[in-house]
């Protein structure tokens, strides 16, 4: 069933990251630009911009219960963000650094929990960092030694997180302990040659789709790492991707073309064999107090 992506939408984004389906709607970013983005009903209309910081957003969690607010991985930190634009930070661990960082993709896990990695803005070697913020809040530092990561992404079970460094070509593989998220010994699952490994998603068979920046490719490992498929599209620098149901979807970016073609930039659409799940929410401990409530309408 799989064809060439075609492009959806008439934007064209700076850098499009952090594509999400949430089970009710499909959300991403704008990621230097700072803005959060969602798809509307018409499958022709523009994206419709949610919210608008004044720093970069890596990406984005629903929060359980709270359709008001989100789990943001956003300019040097971690924080709460509201549907009005307004924020409480949870942790800001790359202000004031030398080099200058800023947060890069997130996701939450199965168990609920949402990690987001660090990068510095000109990919120093081994700036990066990855982020694990627990039910309670506490944000830990859980990897360092990272130049660009991506993802991760997370098997159904939650078991097997999937995290690439995309400087240097290599996705690797980590254990993970459901029930303190702790990360085990990993492996590397696959290294790219040809391209940077970026944004990446796990469909039911276990399988990991991957954009791969600079080779106008998205492609799909099995989980004993060897290649299944190649999905050839006319941007050059895929960098998000997700799965609503049996639908794949993926973004794009312009940024660092000197000459970008008509498509680059462009959200694209594929129907694809094997579905996968709609991304998981951050679930909050019952005994923390979150803010209140936005007085207006939910996102």
């Amino acid at each position: 069933m799989t064809t060439d992506p075609r492009p959806i939408r008439p934007d064209r984004l700076e850098l499009g990251e952090g594509i999400r389906w949430t089970g009710t709607r499909l959300v991403l970013v704008d990621l230097l630009a700072g803005r959060l983005l969602a798809t509307p009903d018409d499958p022709a209309a523009a994206l419709l911009t949610l919210l608008q910081l004044p720093f970069p957003l890596g990406a984005v969690a629903p929060v359980t219960g709270r359709p008001d607010l989100w789990m943001a991985a956003a300019d040097t930190g971690i924080c709460l963000l509201r549907s009005d634009g307004t924020l409480d930070w949870l942790a800001r661990p790359e202000e004031h650094t030398t080099p200058r960082m800023r947060m890069n993709d997130a996701v939450a896990d199965p168990s609920g929990r949402f990690w987001a990695g660090s990068m510095s803005y000109d990919a120093d070697e081994q700036a990066g960092s990855l982020y694990r913020v627990d039910h309670d809040g506490t944000v830990v530092r859980v990897l360092e030694g990272i130049t660009v990561p991506n993802g991760p992404a997370f098997t159904g079970d939650g078991r097997l997180m999937y995290l690439a460094d995309s400087a240097r070509g290599v996705i690797r593989r980590h254990p993970v302990d459901p029930a303190t998220g702790a990360l085990g010994t990993p492996e590397t699952f696959a290294a790219v040659d040809d391209g940077s490994p970026d944004g990446m998603a796990v469909d039911v068979e276990g399988a990991l789709w991957v954009a791969v920046w600079g080779t106008a490719t998205v492609r799909r490992y099995r989980p004993d790492g060897t290649l299944d498929r190649t999905l050839h599209l006319p941007a050059a620098q895929p960098a998000g991707v997700c799965l609503q149901g049996s639908t794949l979807h993926i973004t794009s970016a312009r940024v660092g073309l000197t000459a970008p073609g008509p498509y680059d930039g462009a959200v694209f659409a594929v129907p694809v064999d094997v579905p996968g799940p709609p991304t998981p929410a951050f679930r909050p401990d019952p005994a923390w107090r979150l803010p209140a409530p936005v007085a207006q309408e939910p996102v």
